[in-house]
């Protein structure tokens, strides 16, 4: 990781990229330092609403997850003695817009879109998926296709090579900087960069050979290919990152202090066993919820957005 880090900053500190600091938009407060935005104190800007809406990041086909999380959900409105819906969002954007217009309540933000959902929509996250013994987190993967040509990163010069959004962390943005920084190579110069919107469009654009390369999630992959959607020998993996953290989940910071404490009940004390989650997110060894904190385990990740130029300007 540090290794990484050193050859990310030199890389960038002799390019035009330009630095960003990470500060949360004007309209919330941090007075205790944590980096998140603080819970109003006045009565009458806190929100306790008689339906939470949730929404989990958009990597896959929201239809697929409304079952996945159903058990959860039925748990959280035990716990919170409140109707829980399911938001099926399309894009990052628009789910960091429906938390920031009070339209989202809890919510899983991708690795990527966690640094803008805190400083743009008051995202507060707390916990993540972990394995048994606490590991968690997932890695970036360059992959291609068996035949393609390409059997090395450096292979990808002259051709396509797939991201999901700019706002993802392995689906862009860590990409991006590994590519500048360990091998010299920048889209437009070196490559031509396409956006496919999410990591399983573009596992299935290069299994079925619409495009040469893609960086995706492998945490994303390990479950298409639990569920067969593709099989193993459609694809070749030709790099592989450090661990970074995964989605994390939270709350708006302007929910009532009762609730957001009831909510965070809800995650540690949901049991995973025998349940749609389990099953779903098994095979990518993650059985449970751990604390975490912005400011500390996603430090790695805003050091690639400082590297990246990334703007936390809200629109």
């Amino acid at each position: 990781m540090r290794r990484f880090i050193q050859l990310l900053l030199a890389s960038v500190l002799c390019s035009s990229f330009a630095w960003a600091e990470f500060k949360l938009d004007p309209r919330y407060e941090d007075k205790d330092g944590d980096m998140v935005a603080d819970t109003p104190k006045e009565a009458s800007k806190l929100l306790d609403p008689s339906t939470l809406i949730f929404a989990y990041t958009p990597v896959e086909d929201p239809a697929v997850y409304v079952e996945v999380w159903a058990d959860f959900l039925k748990h959280m409105e035990k716990v919170t003695g409140k109707k829980v819906q399911f938001f099926p969002v399309q894009s990052n954007a628009a789910q960091i817009e429906a938390m920031r217009a009070g339209r989202l309540h809890v919510a899983g933000f991708n690795t990527g879109s966690n640094p803008i959902a805190v400083a743009c929509a008051g995202f507060k996250p707390f916990t993540m998926m972990a394995a048994k013994d606490n590991s968690y987190g997932y890695e970036m993967e360059i992959i291609t296709y068996p035949g393609s040509g390409i059997t090395k990163v450096e292979d990808i010069k002259g051709k396509k090579l797939a991201f999901t959004s700019q706002t993802s962390n392995s689906g862009y943005k860590a990409p991006s900087a590994i590519l500048k920084a360990e091998f010299h190579m920048e889209a437009e110069k070196d490559f031509e960069p396409v956006f496919s919107g999410k990591h399983d469009n573009s596992i299935l654009g290069v299994a079925n050979k619409d495009y040469p390369a893609a960086s995706i999630a492998n945490s994303v992959l390990v479950r298409m290919l639990e569920r067969n959607v593709i099989k193993k020998e459609q694809l070749v993996s030709i790099y592989k990152s450090q661990t970074f953290p995964t989605t994390g989940y939270g709350m708006a910071y302007n929910l009532k202090p009762e609730l957001q404490e009831k909510i965070k009940q809800a995650f540690f004390t949901f049991d995973w066993k025998g349940t749609k989650l389990e099953k779903e997110f098994a095979s990518a060894n993650q059985t449970k919820f751990i604390p975490i904190t912005f400011k500390e385990h996603w430090d790695v990740v805003r050091k690639i957005d400082d590297a990246m130029g990334v703007s936390y300007t809200c629109k």
